[in-house]
C-alpha cells in the first residue's frame, strides 16, 4: 500500500499507476469520499498511457483519521508534500467538488514546473457560503443542517445524499443506480467522522478568490447546470472569471456526481483538454 507521512505525522494513502515516465494526472476527490471515486477516470487514462495518481485526503478513506489539519491550507500542504515525494512534473490536477477547491489551493502554491494544467469539476470555488459579498451563495443554515445530520446518524445521512441530490436520482425519470449509492456510502463510512464534520466548514466557508487569481496555468471548469449540491451560478460561472486562462464547459441537465453517471461524456472531454 502506497503512503507518505507528512510533517505533522499524518499518513496520506495514494494510488500511483502507469509508467513513471508518462505525464502524471492527479485526481482530488470530493467530500466525504476517497480516491476510489475516480475509478472510471483512473482506468480510462491509464489505458491512454498516462500515469494516474489519486490520494485519500487526510481524515478520509485510508488516510489517518486525524482530528487536526482539516482546513484547505493543510489539504494543499499535504498535496505539496505528495508532489515532492513523487517528484511530479508537468502534472495535470483534476478535482471534483471539495477536491476542486484543493486543486485551486495547491496549484496556487505549487513550485514552477510541477503543474501543466488544472481541471475543476462541479467545484466549490470561489465560495459556497452566502455572505454580504456573495449574495448568491448557499445559506449557512443548509450547512448547519449537514452537520446536524452527520452528527445524528452518519450512516443514514450517507445514504440520503447519494440517493437524492448528489447524482440527481431525485429527479423525475432518473435512472437510479443502487451500486453507485452503495459505493458512495462505502467510501464515506471509511473515513473519520471528525474530519468529515470539519470538512463541511472547509468546503462551505473557504473563500478561494485569491487562489484562483494566482493560478497561471490553463484551467478547465466543468459543471452540470442541474448541480443541486454546488449550484453553477455561484461557482464555475464566477470562478472562470477569476483565473487568467480559464475555460468553462457547461453540461445541460448533468448532476453534481456527473463524473460517475456520465463518465462516457466527461472522460473524452478531459482527454481533449489535456492533449490540447
Amino acid at each position: 500500500m502506497h503512503s507518505i507521512t507528512v510533517k505533522d505525522g499524518t499518513t496520506i494513502f495514494y494510488k500511483d499507476w502507469g509508467p513513471r515516465t508518462a505525464q502524471p494526472i492527479v485526481f482530488h476527490h470530493g467530500w466525504p469520499l476517497s480516491a476510489d471515486d475516480w475509478d472510471a477516470q483512473m482506468l480510462y487514462f491509464l489505458a491512454k498511457g498516462y500515469r494516474v495518481i489519486a490520494h485519500d485526503r487526510r481524515g478520509h478513506g485510508r488516510s489517518t483519521q486525524t482530528d487536526t489539519g482539516n482546513d484547505m491550507a493543510t489539504y494543499a500542504a499535504d498535496v505539496l508534500e505528495l508532489a515532492e515525494a513523487l517528484d511530479l512534473k508537468n502534472a495535470v490536477h483534476i478535482g471534483h467538488s471539495t477536491g476542486g477547491g484543493e486543486v485551486a489551493a495547491y496549484v496556487a502554491r505549487a513550485r514552477p514546473g510541477r503543474v501543466a494544467k488544472a481541471v475543476l469539476v462541479g467545484a466549490i470555488p470561489p465560495l459556497m457560503l452566502k455572505t454580504a459579498n456573495n449574495p448568491g451563495g448557499t445559506p449557512i443554515e443548509v450547512f448547519d443542517g449537514f452537520r446536524a445530520a452527520l452528527a445524528a446518524n452518519r450512516a443514514q445521512f450517507y445514504l440520503d445524499v447519494p440517493t437524492g441530490p448528489f447524482y440527481g436520482f431525485n429527479r423525475p425519470g432518473a435512472k437510479i443506480l443502487p451500486g453507485v449509492i452503495q459505493n458512495w456510502w462505502r467510501q464515506g463510512m471509511m473515513g473519520g467522522i471528525k474530519a468529515q464534520y470539519d470538512c463541511i466548514k472547509v468546503f462551505s466557508e473557504t473563500d478561494q478568490t485569491q487562489d484562483l487569481k494566482k493560478i497561471q496555468v490553463p484551467v478547465l471548469f466543468m459543471h452540470g447546470d442541474d448541480d443541486q449540491v454546488v449550484p453553477i451560478a455561484d461557482a464555475a460561472m464566477l470562478a472562470v472569471k477569476l483565473v487568467k486562462n480559464g475555460e468553462l464547459k457547461v453540461y445541460k441537465g448533468f448532476p453534481h456526481g456527473m463524473l460517475t453517471t456520465h463518465a462516457d461524456v466527461l472522460n473524452p472531454d478531459l482527454l481533449a483538454f489535456i492533449r490540447k
